[in-house]
């Protein structure tokens, strides 16, 4: 019985850490600035995924709440159903805090990878961020408009990179 249970228990913790992983390729930036990176972003472009299926207006505002952690509020809106969703979770670093790797959590015990692997250095105003494989995609920016060279930079990136362009969504910003 105590084997069964621990077994369990292993296959249990190996499956909450499983989604924190580098997807095969892509490198998290370094010389990570968190104090930089806090404050609000625009969700300009994104792989299409059921936690924020349909929504518009996206944003996530990181806030400091120790050395390790930020607290993540992403907001949306839901226009189907005229409403705005919000979900409140917590990011931690899994390694150094220099380096853009952190792990995140909306549900509990369960953390999946953020990973950013390209930020324009001088003033944080666009960042692009991975999960754990190549399914999740975001293109964040401080403002909700971005030029169309922009834009091509970031397709250009993700497909350097084996992310599926072809299923990128432009979230409406106005």
């Amino acid at each position: 019985m105590r084997i069964k249970m621990l077994t369990i228990v292993s296959f249990l913790c190996f499956g909450l850490s499983a989604c924190v992983k580098l997807p095969q390729g892509i490198e998290p930036v370094t010389n990570f600035e968190v104090n930089k990176y806090l404050g609000q972003w625009y969700e300009v472009a994104r792989l299409d995924h059921s936690f924020e299926r349909d929504l518009e207006f996206v944003t996530a505002n990181y806030l400091a709440t120790t050395n390790d952690c930020l607290t993540v509020i992403n907001r949306g809106y839901r226009a189907e159903q005229d409403e705005w969703k919000q979900a409140r979770g917590h990011a931690c670093f899994v390694e150094e805090s220099d380096l853009g790797y952190l792990k995140v959590s909306f549900f509990g015990p369960f953390y999946g990878s953020y990973v950013i692997f390209e930020l324009e250095q001088e003033d944080y105003s666009y960042a692009f961020v991975s999960g754990p494989g190549r399914d999740y995609l975001w293109f964040l920016s401080r403002s909700p408009n971005v030029s169309e060279q922009q834009k091509q930079h970031f397709l250009d990136v993700a497909s350097d990179k084996g992310f599926a362009i072809e299923d990128i969504i432009w979230v409406k910003q106005q």
